[in-house]
């Protein structure tokens, strides 16, 4: 049933040009160089150190490695990270 509402959101906002974040939920990543990542559509962080970063999303999680990672901003669907980012990584 999940794939099929998937396949239909994913329709209707190709037909409705909405993009398909809003939509299916998808998460949004912004990154600016080696050093700033802004994420959009998280579901709360599962593990943070300051070499691993990792992060629930609607479908798996996102693993951020780097060196002296450091959260600035926490919001309910938004996060920003500065540190030097060595690897991202989506996981199921």
């Amino acid at each position: 049933m999940d794939k099929k509402r998937e396949m239909f959101n994913r329709a209707m906002a190709e037909f409705l040009d909405i993009p398909k974040d809003l939509v299916l939920d998808l998460p949004r990543l912004t990154l600016t160089g080696r050093n700033e990542l802004y994420l959009e559509n998280h579901r709360g962080i599962i593990e943070y150190t300051l070499n691993r970063l990792r992060i629930n999303l609607s479908r798996g999680f996102l693993e951020i490695q780097g060196h002296n990672l450091e959260i600035k901003s926490l919001l309910p669907e938004e996060i920003s990270v500065f540190g030097e980012i060595d690897a991202i990584k989506f996981l199921d």
